[in-house]
């Protein structure tokens, strides 16, 4: 095993780095059936609490800009903004930069609905235990960071 704080040659990082995702897939799989049991709570799908809180994070976003930011096709997320929009969620505005691209933004019950569903699981996540501390988290996010670039030339649409 390589010295903490010396880069790992490649070989020995693409095994490590497989371990990584070994987990992450599961992970992703059981906070996305989580937030799917919560949906009888705020009645959310997972796919529209990721475009209300992407909206929360950034503004008013076009359909086009919110398929990048989440690498998901540009359809899956029109539906998820269309489901959003029946339900008040969400609302169209004009985009002075392309007229025929409309802006997608929070309404008033939308902000309140994705704010309940960040209440709850930051409830949920503050259970996590192992005496974590921010260096080890920030070194986790650099992580998933740079494996994520790796990926980004794949086509989601």
């Amino acid at each position: 095993m390589s010295d903490t704080g010396k880069p790992l040659p490649p070989d020995e990082l693409g095994h490590r780095l497989t371990e990584v995702f070994d987990l992450v897939g599961p992970l992703y799989r059981r906070v996305q059936r989580a937030v799917e049991q919560g949906e009888a709570v705020e009645g959310l799908s997972v796919g529209v609490r990721a475009v209300l809180d992407l909206l929360r994070r950034h503004g008013p976003l076009t359909v086009p800009q919110m398929g990048r930011a989440q690498a998901i096709s540009r359809q899956f997320v029109q539906r998820m903004v269309n489901e959003a929009t029946a339900r008040g969620l969400v609302e169209s505005i004009p985009n002075p930069a392309h007229q025929r691209s409309s802006l997608i933004r929070l309404t008033d019950e939308g902000r309140s609905a994705i704010t309940a569903v960040l209440a709850r699981e930051h409830t949920v996540m503050r259970e996590v235990g192992g005496g974590l501390t921010e260096a080890e988290v920030t070194a986790c996010l650099r992580v998933l960071g740079e494996m994520l670039k790796v990926f980004d030339h794949v086509d989601v649409n």
